[in-house]
């Protein structure tokens, strides 16, 4: 019985790696509009730019700038 439990707890984190990723079939299901992080990429860049401008700091972004958004 002892012996069992280490090869019970072996076996399920062994199992726990083997789907690791997605599959082919549904790559066609994923890359569809309604199951992006961010349907509207220009909306999210103009949000953005005003975050970063309001907060006057820029980081991680390809604009530069300061507080007054006068890039």
């Amino acid at each position: 019985m002892k012996k069992a439990i280490p090869v019970f707890f072996m076996c399920l984190i062994l199992g726990a790696c083997s789907q690791l990723g997605i599959q082919p079939w549904e790559r066609g299901i994923l890359a569809q509009e309604d199951m992006q992080l961010v349907s509207d990429p220009i909306e999210a860049r103009l949000d953005d730019h005003i975050y970063f401008s309001k907060e006057a700091s820029s980081g991680g972004s390809s604009f530069g700038g300061g507080g007054c958004g006068c890039n």
